[in-house]
């Protein structure tokens, strides 16, 4: 049953950033920034965890959980270094994630031909 909650709630997220592109004139970078400090926001704001512990990763695994991870990040990071937190938290929070991202683009630069337009 987890999977299915997970499904449909990843799959809503989806469906709003979809309604944003096709209703609105946003680009789809500013759909994702605010995506992402959406999740920021609503973790300050004690929202996000709650969602996460429903959804699981159908709330984690888009951009939004982006935002979880690293405010999360920096509260944890506040509470055990003080104001420093505030630099350190979200990237060592995230560490892991961006690094496969710009691991995987380097390989995928590195395996492809580039064409002239």
């Amino acid at each position: 049953m987890d999977i299915v909650i997970a499904f449909i709630t990843g799959g809503f997220i989806c469906v709003i950033g979809q309604l944003l592109i096709d209703k609105t004139s946003l680009t789809p970078a500013r759909i994702l920034t605010g995506f992402t400090v959406a999740g920021v926001i609503l973790t300050a704001l004690g929202l996000y965890k709650p969602f996460v512990d429903f959804a699981g990763q159908g709330a984690t695994v888009p951009i939004s959980g982006f935002g979880y991870l690293m405010a999360s990040g920096v509260e944890k990071a506040v509470n055990e270094n003080g104001a420093v937190g505030i630099i350190t938290g979200a990237l060592t929070a995230a560490a892991g994630g961006i690094c496969a991202a710009v691991s995987g683009s380097v390989i995928a630069g590195l395996l492809s031909k580039s064409k002239e337009k």
